[in-house]
């Protein structure tokens, strides 16, 4: 180990518990929740292997009133809740973490569709989820019953063994409710002066700390700014007030941003590594507790000046610990160059928001530890002696050819790129994704340490090429193409397009095209490319109209919590916008576009049309291979294989998962992949 890093490896004393090292895997959400408790006990296990100090669950329901489905959570409501759980508490102690539990009631950030519970709060209000029902606001007996509630869900978390219960005060949930004068409007002793609105917390973790005893430390999870300036709570303000009220009630502060989950776990496109330090700096001068904050910590040197400067106690992480959780034990044995960085695209808050299970761009391994058996760290030896022929070095080639090496196999990766990268070189050098090459980055670092595995560049091959390669295997990766017809996500009739030869797609742009201003971008796709390409154009000076079906601007990345910022940044850019309307005609200087509601048209002044709509696997080179078997017969190729977007173009983290899973079932049986599906515990 460096010895610039050993503060790292100091432990840390937390109430009457002690974490073996400041690397603290903050509660997150994984998808799995109790319907699941398999598949979350493999994963949080794995993060123990890999040397976290504490790692801790996700949100955990203290009552049926606090339901959250159908997105996936855990419950502590009754003893199979706690038979469950225990399992995760025993599989993190097997390796020498402390485990930690997040006690959470969302009051009126909850759905409660499948208990059918009304929603309560502070005080009366809608439900922060768009639905029809209100949240009633609580009397004095409901209060006395949550905190009934907290404290039996504290028994049973100390029953299950957890050596950390949280009283979870964040993320817009009940506790923070009655924090915030913005949804706390009670006259009573639980509202008015902020001292008043404290209350309930300092109750909380006095009735916590009485159910557990002296057996678990009690954690506090708080967001000190709320987002919303003077009129919410903000670091400088009632946020350092509540800090130092309770300053040395809890046994650890866990410190963040609330307003939503997005602003904790901003992006990368909208934030740097560490960029809540400046909210939360001032916590550790409060109080002699240690403190533990997020700040997506990828560089042990960031690690270190946060602790040596009195930032932080201890390292807090989520989105790094997914994307690597063996990051602690290779800064240990000296190996930080093999850590799989994190690169903030919240491909893993996607899976949750729209009740998945966990995934990630950077770790394909995560959330299939049980149901595929996968080990980030560990893959099995080769099952032949086959040599290995990967066409396309785009993020589902490398990594197939990474995790093939890896196996022990012989294994050739031709480009017709100069560099390796594939798609990723262009999408990276768009505004806020640079990020994102860290996909790239860390494959082709990684494949330089194998013997077995050649990488060539500028090698542009055809099937005659392939055939004499002298491979047994030959796996296609030649990546997609965005399309020229006008068929998108919402739009399916492609004969508005007679010109479309004349419209421009993001690949002409990246290959070099100068578009004419007035530029309009259509957008039928999404996620990242509009907006992003928008952005780029703007800031190079170009008059931007997007128009896109949707009501919003990249309405997917709602899913990735960035939906918000996106359209925040490109309207005060000067972004026209055109929103619900579809393609439907264009001309010279002129597009045309359709309200998908009333149909009623609308004439854009355009001198150039890009369409960023749908995309189209780029198949010649297998479509050639396979059309006549007995040539492949003949060159001995056993297999030929297409996979990420020259099978189905799909994410960055799809195309990853595409080379990988390629890589571990090359030598199995093709119906030698059933994945495992969890059944209710007995």
């Amino acid at each position: 180990m460096n010895p610039r890093y050993n503060v790292l490896f100091e432990p840390v004393r937390i109430g009457p518990v002690t974490a073996k090292n400041r690397f603290y895997q903050t509660p997150h959400a994984n998808g799995m929740g109790y319907m699941r408790p398999r598949s979350a006990t493999a994963m949080r296990a794995i993060k123990a292997e890999g040397g976290w100090g504490v790692v801790c669950t996700e949100y955990c329901s203290v009552h049926p009133t606090s339901d959250d489905s159908p997105f996936g959570f855990l419950s502590l409501w009754d003893e199979d809740d706690v038979r469950a759980l225990a399992k995760t508490a025993d599989a993190i102690h097997a390796h020498d973490s402390l485990a930690g539990v997040e006690l959470w009631h969302g009051g009126s950030h909850t759905n409660n569709r499948l208990t059918r519970e009304p929603l309560i709060a502070p005080s009366a209000q809608p439900a922060k989820y768009i639905q029809p029902g209100h949240a009633r606001a609580m009397d004095r007996q409901d209060i006395a019953d949550f905190r009934r509630w907290q404290r039996d869900a504290a028994l049973r978390a100390r029953s299950a063994g957890f050596d950390i219960v949280y009283v979870y005060a964040s993320h817009d949930y009940l506790p923070f409710q009655f924090l915030s004068a913005r949804t706390n409007r009670r006259a009573d002793e639980y509202g008015g002066s902020l001292v008043n609105r404290v209350r309930l917390l300092r109750e909380m973790i006095e009735d916590t700390r009485d159910a557990v005893g002296d057996k678990c430390a009690v954690a506090v999870r708080l967001a000190v700014d709320e987002l919303h300036g003077p009129a919410g709570i903000t670091a400088d303000g009632e946020g350092r007030e509540i800090v130092a009220m309770l300053a040395e009630l809890p046994d650890l502060w866990d410190i963040n941003l609330a307003g939503s989950l997005g602003n904790d776990s901003r992006s990368s496109r909208f934030s740097a590594e560490a960029f809540q330090e400046d909210y939360v700096g001032f916590v550790k001068t409060l109080t002699s507790k240690p403190v533990v904050g997020v700040g997506r910590f990828t560089s042990p040197d960031t690690m270190v000046s946060q602790i040596r400067r009195g930032i932080l106690d201890l390292i807090g992480a989520a989105r790094p610990s997914i994307a690597d959780p063996f990051l602690p034990r290779k800064i240990a044995d000296g190996r930080e160059d093999e850590i799989r960085e994190c690169i903030g695209c919240n491909i893993c808050r996607a899976a949750n928001n729209e009740g998945a299970p966990l995934r990630c761009t950077q770790n394909p391994t995560i959330g299939e530890e049980w149901r595929r058996g996968w080990h980030p760290e560990r893959i099995a030896p080769k099952g032949s002696d086959s040599r290995v022929l990967v066409v396309g070095a785009g993020p589902a080639g490398l990594e197939a050819a990474l995790a093939l090496g890896q196996r022990g196999y012989r294994v050739s990766l031709a480009d017709s790129g100069k560099e390796p990268g594939g798609r990723l070189l262009r999408e990276a050098a768009l505004p806020g994704l640079g990020h994102w090459l860290r996909v790239r980055d860390y494959r082709a670092h990684m494949i330089g340490k194998l013997a077995n595995v050649e990488i060539f560049p500028a090698s542009p091959l055809t099937s005659h090429d392939v055939l004499e390669f002298g491979a047994d295997h030959v796996v296609v990766a030649t990546g997609s193409h965005w399309r020229r017809d006008g068929v998108g996500a919402c739009v399916e009739d492609i004969g508005v397009q007679a010109a479309g030869r004349k419209c421009l797609t993001p690949d002409d742009i990246f290959a070099g095209a100068v578009p004419q201003s007035p530029v309009v971008i259509y957008d039928d796709d999404h996620y990242a490319m509009g907006g992003a390409l928008a952005e780029r154009l703007l800031g190079q000076g170009f008059a931007v109209t997007l128009v896109t079906p949707m009501p919003v601007v990249s309405s997917w990345t709602q899913m990735t919590d960035e939906q918000f910022p996106v359209q925040k940044r490109l309207m005060e850019l000067g972004l026209r916008l055109l929103l619900s309307h579809r393609l439907a005609g264009h001309r010279d200087g002129a597009a045309d576009f359709a309200c998908v509601y009333t149909g009623r048209n609308t004439q854009v002044e355009c001198a150039s049309l890009i369409l960023v709509t749908g995309r189209l696997p780029d198949r010649a080179l297998y479509d050639s291979l396979v059309a006549v078997p007995g040539d492949l017969q003949a060159a001995g190729i056993g297999t030929v294989t297409r996979i990420g977007d020259c099978l189905a173009p799909s994410s960055v983290a799809d195309a990853v998962f595409a080379g990988h899973r390629l890589a571990r079932e090359i030598d199995l049986p093709a119906d030698g992949s059933a994945v495992r599906r969890e059944r209710p515990l007995p």
